[in-house]
């Protein structure tokens, strides 16, 4: 089988340092290779093959589709090409042997119940239980948000990353906006780096709060250099990494912790649980960032509560507040904080 796509416009993903960096197409079947054609337009003129391709065949990595041209998989304008880097044309034709992986594999439908808060012609709110990941992953390929949204509406497979222009970890619970259609996505995301979307969560952290509330923490986050797979506040003069803020306020203290709400200033990866880690408070049960398990919690102790933006298509400031889980109130309790003396106001 073939199909003929054609270069969209700039990844969204390099615009929001949240967002995931695939997008669902709908993949060849499990075992079958497929010869896929593509064309480049104006947007591709002067690119790197392999990032023209990254783009139009999203349900594959980048790395892997440079695995394909090194073996000979692509071919451009009839002839066989072997260098990722070469720059491509516009007018240029190409086609691509595309082998199924585990992770193009992942792109599929999965009926699956969501808690829709919101939802009109270009944009649904979501609120996301804990445990559910939100995009494929090695370890998590099936069974995530993105699979769900495939399976409810038949437009999300034409969007990068089925409409998810940011993300929650698979153990924070709370609010998430996805977009319906192309125009909106690019909006919504425009408004992320823009930081014209208010994200606010409840968080509860090991040890009383001292000191002054609200307060602006401002700490660069970046790889941790000691393990890879962990984010940490770095020194830029020495490390990698980005600017990050966060606005933390006490809500109530209790002798064992201290329950919070934090406003992202900005949206690095982990930067709640890091910020708070960096402050002397991680997250109960965050084990990643110093946590322990502890007030029956088993998952970080984060939830994205409130979520408000002005819609890109109609100009209405909108805002939506979702319920603390079960799991956070029950521990609140446990810690002797009531949940209505806990609420924010």
């Amino acid at each position: 089988m073939s199909k003929t796509t054609s270069i969209i416009s700039a990844d969204p993903a390099e615009t929001d340092p949240d967002a995931p960096l695939d997008a669902p197409l709908e993949a060849g079947s499990e075992g079958e290779s497929e010869l896929r054609a593509f064309a480049v337009d104006a947007h591709g003129h002067g690119e790197r093959l392999d990032r023209v391709l990254a783009a139009q065949v999203p349900e594959f990595s980048r790395s892997y589709l440079q695995q394909l041209i090194a073996d000979g998989a692509v071919h451009l304008n009839g002839q066989p090409v072997l260098r990722s880097a070469q720059r491509v044309k516009a007018g240029d034709r190409g086609q691509v042997e595309l082998r199924p992986t585990p992770q193009s594999q992942a792109f599929q439908p999965e009926p699956m119940a969501l808690d829709v808060v919101y939802e009109d012609a270009h944009l649904l709110v979501v609120n996301k239980p804990p445990g559910l990941v939100v995009h494929p992953a090695p370890g998590h390929w099936r069974g995530t948000l993105l699979n769900g949204l495939l399976a409810r509406d038949a437009r999300a497979a034409t969007l990068p990353r089925a409409g998810i222009v940011h993300r929650l970890d698979k153990d924070t619970s709370g609010l998430m906006v996805v977009a319906r259609d192309r125009p909106t996505m690019d909006a919504l995301v425009r408004l992320i780096a823009a930081r014209e979307v208010s994200r606010q969560y409840l968080a509860l952290g090991h040890r009383p709060w001292r000191g002054i509330s609200p307060r602006e923490v401002e700490a660069p986050i970046g790889r941790d250099s000691s393990n890879r797979l962990r984010m940490a506040v770095v020194d830029l003069a020495r490390e990698g990494g980005k600017p990050a803020a966060t606005q933390i306020e006490l809500l109530a203290n209790a002798a064992e912790g201290c329950w919070v709400r934090c406003t992202l200033r900005t949206g690095r990866t982990h930067q709640i649980r890091v910020h708070m880690a960096h402050l002397g408070h991680p997250l109960v049960a965050d084990t990643v960032y110093g946590g322990t398990l502890t007030a029956s919690l088993t998952r970080q102790a984060l939830h994205a509560y409130r979520l408000a933006f002005t819609h890109p298509a109609t100009g209405q400031p909108l805002a939506f507040q979702a319920p603390v889980p079960t799991d956070l109130v029950q521990a609140l309790s446990t810690w002797g904080l009531g949940y209505n003396e806990a609420l924010p106001s």
